[in-house]
């Protein structure tokens, strides 16, 4: 069997994966430069190809195009540091046969390159044969900025893949979520790394126009089709021919109009109103909507037939408490974008404040921080901010974690019974999601807790609490807490 090849300027990437991959029955050969692997790919080949980003010299987007251009079928996975949206959706146009963000998991990236081992055998061919537009390489437009384009998160960044892998794509997609996620954003995204990248981006909240109106809106008007109709008016499917056209809150749309829709997603035609000519267009649709659809479905309010033609490819937007990892980066980028526009300095946020709002659950998620920012800007006294300039809805949630030093105490409730009354008040306010938010809590207190007790030290602490040492390793970064904790001797990082 050929081995996998690995490049890497970082020598400890480089010995971990061989380490790894020697355990799974995999030969290696490591190299330091991309340089390196080119000069060695014109005698042999291998199994599959590991490569870093950012190295000394030629980078891994260059060596990812010239490894399609003469190899196309020699998978290449694409490793780096930096995981943003750009560089994800560069290595998916450029072929890549997956993305692999740093610190990753050990066992997953052997698994991963277990996978792309068993992709057909690569087959030589003659320079510059197998060149195409499937595989050339064009740098995504830096448009997405902000919440978007950075995410240390697991659930992000199978978000970002996913943007890269429907980059060459018109199929429909529909985008699911909370209110605030940034299901527009993410409609952006698709659009703009997309093959329609050049043609418009038109977006229409289907729930914000009134309902004797949103017909003419989505198709237009003829002359003189009602009263008030004084001239032609071409609708928004019109207006995105040849680009996306973003429709949100399509939960919310009259049943009446779903048949209409669903007409112009079969045929691609649709009349205005009170026209008499069929007009076609060429419109990538993206569709959006807080709402279980399913669900209406069951009601009678959504189409069956509409609800199957818009879930071709579907995207879930986490909720920001399922991705607080995030909070600290977002809350910087919002308080400097905030000063800019009231033309005052940026404020920071204390380690002791910051902790705080990232035990915040968010209810409006993406949105409700970036409001929460917007008045730390003004209201804040101080360049910096501390606990006591949170908002108070901040506050008042981290007030029960204040008291827990006294559960057990004579008179006081148990923490089983603390725990009872969360789940009870959440659950009768019909807060979403609730096994997974106190569950995400409950996990953060044992791990805290047990690195506390073990001064840091994940293997140990991994030992106390009968796991292992990758599984405390992942458990951290998904809950956000690997930057608390940076014992990263036992992980793959840079």
């Amino acid at each position: 069997m050929k081995p996998v090849w690995i490049v890497d300027d970082d020598q400890a990437i480089r010995w971990v994966l061989e380490k790894a991959l020697s355990r799974a029955g995999m030969a290696t050969r490591s190299f330091v430069s991309a340089n390196d692997v080119s000069i060695a790919l014109e005698s042999e080949t291998p199994a599959a190809l590991i490569s870093d980003i950012r190295m000394p010299g030629t980078d891994g987007f260059s060596l990812l195009k010239h490894v399609k251009e003469k190899y196309p079928a020699l998978p290449v996975i694409i490793m780096t540091a930096y995981s943003d949206l750009d560089s994800t959706v560069t290595a998916f146009q450029g072929g890549a046969f997956d993305y692999l963000a740093k610190p990753f998991d050990i066992n997953e990236a052997v698994a991963l390159i277990h996978r792309a081992v068993r992709e057909p055998s690569p087959s030589e061919t003659d320079p510059g044969s197998a060149s195409s537009p499937e595989n050339s390489i064009e740098q995504a437009t830096p448009s997405d900025k902000g919440i978007l384009t950075q995410s240390s998160s697991v659930a992000m960044q199978e978000v970002f893949r996913a943007i890269g892998r429907l980059a060459h794509s018109n199929v429909t997609v529909l985008i699911t979520g909370e209110s605030g996620t940034g299901k527009e954003l993410v409609a952006r995204a698709l659009h703009s790394h997309g093959v329609r990248s050049k043609g418009p981006f038109v977006a229409l909240n289907t729930a914000a126009i009134p309902r004797d109106l949103l017909e003419a809106e989505l198709f237009g008007h003829e002359r003189g089709a009602f009263t008030g109709a004084n001239s032609l008016r071409r609708g928004r499917f019109e207006e995105a021919s040849g680009g996306t056209l973003f429709l949100d809150e399509i939960g919310d749309m009259p049943f009446e109009l779903q048949t209409r829709l669903l007409r112009v997603l079969s045929d691609g035609t649709f009349y205005r109103v009170g026209g008499a000519q069929p007009v076609r267009v060429d419109v990538r649709i993206v569709a959006a909507t807080h709402q279980p659809l399913e669900e209406r479905v069951r009601e009678g309010k959504f189409r069956e037939d509409l609800f199957h033609r818009l879930n071709v490819i579907r995207l879930r937007l986490p909720p920001l408490r399922e991705r607080r990892e995030d909070i600290a980066e977002l809350a910087r980028h919002f308080l400097s974008v905030c000063a800019r526009g009231v033309g005052v300095p940026v404020k920071r946020i204390s380690d002791q404040a910051m902790q705080i709002l990232t035990q915040f659950d968010f209810p409006g998620n993406v949105r409700q921080l970036e409001n929460f920012c917007h008045w730390l800007t003004v209201m804040a006294p101080g360049q910096t901010v501390e606990v006591s300039d949170l908002p108070a809805e901040v506050r008042a949630a981290d007030l029960p974690k204040a008291t827990t030093g006294q559960v057990g105490m004579p008179g006081q409730p148990s923490w089983q019974q603390l725990l009872a009354q969360e789940a009870t008040t959440r659950l009768s306010r019909s807060d979403p999601e609730v096994w997974s938010a106190l569950t995400r809590q409950f996990e953060r207190t044992i791990l805290q807790s047990s690195l506390e007790v073990c001064r840091g030290r994940r293997v140990e602490a991994a030992a106390r609490l009968g796991m292992g040492r990758n599984t405390i390793t992942r458990k951290l970064r998904e809950l956000g807490m690997d930057t608390s904790y940076g014992d990263h001797s036992n992980e793959a990082s840079q």
